[in-house]
């Protein structure tokens, strides 16, 4: 059967919308109702990685040996470390797990009288410890003495989502608007988190501390008698390394 001119008109911008639909009905299965969108989310990186305020838990691990009862100076100077920050940080007592039925389990309880004597020392009081003995399960598992206290710490993220493509796309609404992408900010919030010594600064301001009152007086009576109030210091000269300018 010959197919007239006519018909052949007819048939190919039907074939052509033919086409389409299907293009759009594919397009259409490529997107999804949860997928993040960039343009959406605050350009503050404050408001979109929030540092956080939580509890969370402060650990070193004490490894000994079995034909060892004592503590290195290192291991010394890791646990009186851990004794003065649970001081400054602390919101719970220090548990100690002390290995039990294991092959340096006598060296490991020794060890722990010498740990617990190390901690009184740093000004943890004798009821801030807390013996925790346990069994290891998996014989790979060495059986080593963890210390950990509770505090409370700063956290942001977590960061190295990437929700969206980072070129252009057509499917990213926000590229010919030069947004931020959405993981931009991230590894600053987390390192700031990470650096602050108190949480507490970031809600509200630390109280004053008392004047001196000895270097105010002082001040004070250079001004009254009309002499410099500045303050001198005759071995600046001798740090200089060079007189270039003088």
């Amino acid at each position: 059967m010959r197919m007239t001119r006519a018909s052949a008109r007819y048939r190919k911008p039907l074939l052509s919308g033919l086409l389409l639909g299907l293009a759009l009905g594919l397009a259409g299965c490529n997107t999804t109702s949860d997928q993040i969108i960039t343009g959406g989310v605050p350009e503050d990186v404050r408001a979109r990685h929030p540092i956080a305020i939580e509890e969370g838990t402060h650990s070193i691990v004490v490894f000994v040996g079995r034909g060892r009862g004592g503590l290195s100076p290192e291991q010394r100077s890791d646990v009186a470390g851990l004794g003065r920050s649970w001081v400054h940080e602390g919101t719970g007592a220090i548990v100690a797990e002390v290995p039990v039925g294991t092959p340096n389990a006598r060296a490991a309880a020794s060890a722990y009288h010498e740990i617990r004597a190390v901690l009184l020392a740093s000004g943890v009081p004798p009821n801030g410890v807390v013996l925790h003995n346990y069994a290891p399960g998996d014989p790979q598992f060495f059986p080593a003495i963890r210390l950990s206290y509770p505090k409370i710490k700063a956290t942001a993220g977590p960061c190295g989502l990437w929700p969206e493509d980072l070129g252009p796309s057509v499917l990213d609404p926000s590229y010919n608007d030069n947004k931020s992408y959405y993981n931009f900010g991230c590894s600053t919030q987390h390192n700031m988190a990470a650096m602050i010594d108190n949480p507490a600064d970031l809600e509200q301001p630390r109280a004053e501390a008392p004047a001196y009152t000895a270097r105010r007086n002082e001040g004070f009576e250079k001004y009254r008698k009309g002499e410099p109030t500045t303050t001198n210091y005759p071995e600046s000269d001798k740090a200089k390394l060079s007189d270039t300018g003088k």
